[in-house]
């Protein structure tokens, strides 16, 4: 086990962390650019902090923006953050995602370019194509003049290292496999119902779904436009570690702040870990829905403790003192029935922590079959890389987002979210959870964790998006035979979108109704669909909250749906662009992922080039060849 122990990179950690020399040279780069650019007042005024989501100033002047055409039909306003020469670039790329046979075939008509061209000669044709047109840069010190131009024009930048393995189907199916068995589960298939999930299924019953299957193992399958990790050793993840604690770094030392970093879970420990974490907290909620007579979870109740104690006894369980000391409670009654904050200690033993009343049996049971001591180790490490990086983004004002993922990763991702932000989101929202849309129990979800960061006081965060695996969730259930978790059709995925983001708008007003800070709620609305964006604009109108209370943020990835995001920020409006960078030949992978995508929103796509044709040609009659952009626009 001794490759399990990390102490010493953790000390490497710290030093780095302690005195982080290349970062300190990046930082004093950028802020030099800035100045040149935009002059000592404006540098101090984007140091001061004022907003949970944009996190930048407050100006005794307002600055000028432009209004706001939200047709989004505007090619000049559009793209004056662009040269004519990246126009043109941008109508080629799309011209060629617009076509079948090449998206359908990206990856592999790329490595035969590569083959043909050589390494430098393909390395060229991509920058001047969709690597130029999708990715910032190679490394955080290239990205520079990119973040710097977005913000120039009032865009704010999410960085994600898109280096992606490209490993093949068999050698995806083998890891995850692997590593999201446990070892008892490994040595005997029999065992797990000896060490107690026999005992574990009197309380929910079978859950299928949150066990690894071969069908289902290469989490690629039917994804399109998310990045999957397959875990290695813990070495792997260590490295994960670092490259986000990179981005956290690049981020601050070039937005002052306002700037975001997007990590995922499943590269920063074992997939086994999360499986088992989340198939114990849905039996947690099977549990919490009998004590409440099916009335729903706990927190929405008022139960005191002396009333769940009563209904414990009255069930004919009696060995419950334990139990009840470990409940999370306030003056208004329970909150949850389990100590969640203690996963997020590393010194706590998760297997003990899940001893449960089974109403049904009347005695205590175990939810969580018992994990061998190293596989205790691998959760700690986990959690200690997720408090190190969360520390690391508040010590440097930065904000980072956590990823949804499979359904069957879910629980325990939001999960460790939630705990996350009560554990760091004290004064302003330095986490921020991803709630899927396309799931039927988005809404109930947000709700349930808006009333926790309420009752424990904790700032919220949250990106709503659409979601990136409905087919894969779909099959999935239909294959193990479990209920469809997912919205049947595209119109109830934007019903539940728009009632979870009305949702939350109503309780930022009712903070302002009541002189409260607005800012304990931060929401990114995370979409290109324009209508999703048109109805947020007007709810905001409708409910009272303007760009000014800095709580509502708007965020698309870079290279799509340009005609969203910059005429946002240049109406005042918090904006950001989803920034992907890497080496050419890492991102690759990622760069398939963006045509492959491209291809499934052809109405956007046509829209796009329709404002890329009318731009260029509006350019070739000014005779604006060789435009320079040059924005005078403060991010909000």
């Amino acid at each position: 086990m001794a490759f399990l122990k990390i102490s010493t990179s953790r000390k490497c950690s710290q030093i780095l962390l302690q005195e982080p020399f290349r970062n300190d040279v990046y930082a004093r780069l950028v802020r030099s650019l800035t100045t040149t650019a935009n002059g000592p007042a404006e540098q101090h005024q984007q140091r001061r902090n004022s907003s949970v989501v944009s996190g930048s100033s407050s100006l005794d002047a307002k600055p000028k923006f432009d209004p706001l055409d939200t047709s989004f039909a505007n090619p000049e306003a559009t793209f004056k953050s662009k040269t004519t020469w990246e126009i043109f670039r941008a109508y080629i790329v799309y011209q060629l995602c617009s076509s079948s046979y090449l998206v359908e075939n990206n990856m592999q008509l790329m490595k035969i370019c590569k083959a043909v061209f050589g390494e430098k000669l393909f390395t060229l044709i991509m920058k001047m194509t969709f690597y130029g047109h999708f990715v910032a840069g190679e490394d955080q010190y290239r990205i520079v003049p990119t973040l710097k131009r977005l913000r120039s024009f009032g865009v704010k930048p999410i960085l994600d290292y898109s280096v992606e393995e490209d490993i093949s189907q068999e050698e995806a199916e083998k890891r995850e496999v692997e590593s999201s068995m446990s070892e008892i589960e490994k040595r005997d298939q029999n065992a797990a119902q000896k060490e107690g999930s026999v005992s574990a299924e009197t309380v929910g019953g079978s859950l299928p779904q949150y066990h690894v299957d071969k069908q289902f193992a290469d989490r690629r399958y039917k994804v399109q436009s998310a990045r999957t990790y397959f875990y290695l050793n813990e070495a792997t993840c260590e490295r994960n570690m670092e490259v986000f604690t990179n981005c956290l770094h690049a981020v601050a030392g070039a937005t002052y702040g306002t700037g975001i970093t997007a990590i995922k879970l499943t590269a920063l420990g074992r997939p086994q870990l999360l499986l088992q974490l989340s198939e114990v907290i849905m039996r947690a909620r099977t549990l919490a829905s009998e004590i409440m007579g099916g009335k729903g979870n706990v927190i929405g109740q008022h139960l005191t403790l002396e009333e769940l104690d009563k209904r414990l006894f009255q069930a004919g369980i009696k060995d419950t003192k334990k139990f009840l000391e470990k409940v999370t409670k306030d003056s208004q009654g329970v909150i949850h029935l389990f100590p969640w904050s203690g996963l997020l200690d590393e010194n706590s033993e998760l297997s003990d922590s899940f001893r449960v009343p089974c109403l049904k049996e009347g005695r205590m049971v175990r939810l969580l079959s018992q994990l061998s001591k190293k596989e205790e180790e691998m959760f700690r490490n986990m959690v200690h890389r997720l408090n190190t990086l969360v520390q690391t983004a508040k010590d440097l004002d930065v904000r980072i987002m956590i990823d949804a993922e499979q359904t069957y990763f879910q629980p325990a991702i939001s999960r460790l979210t939630l705990e996350l932000m009560q554990k760091y989101n004290t004064e302003k929202a330095i986490v921020f959870n991803t709630y899927q849309c396309y799931l039927k129990e988005t809404l109930n979800e947000v709700k349930t964790d808006l009333n926790q960061a309420k009752r424990q006081k904790f700032f919220f965060g949250a990106k709503l998006v659409r979601g990136a695996y409905i087919d894969q969730e779909r099959a999935r259930a239909a294959a193990l035979g479990y209920a469809d978790p997912t919205n049947p059709s595209y119109e109830a995925t934007t019903e539940t979108y728009h009632q979870t983001l009305t949702e939350c708008l109503t309780r930022i007003k009712l903070l302002k109704d009541q002189g409260d800070d607005c800012s304990k709620i931060g929401i990114m609305v995370a979409s290109h669909n324009e209508d999703t964006v048109r109805f947020a604009l007007s709810q905001m109108k409708e409910i009272g909250i303007s760009p000014e209370d800095k709580v509502i943020c708007f965020g698309q990835l870079l290279g799509m749906c340009d005609f969203i995001t910059f005429p946002l920020g240049q109406a005042g409006y918090s904006a950001y662009k989803y920034i992907p960078y890497g080496p050419v030949n890492e991102v690759l992978p990622y760069l398939s992922r963006r045509a492959m995508e491209n291809k499934g929103v052809l109405k956007k796509l046509v829209k796009e080039r329709t404002l890329l044709r009318k731009e260029l040609f509006r350019r070739i009659l000014r005779g604006q060849f060789f435009y320079k952009p040059n924005g005078n626009y403060t991010p909000v």
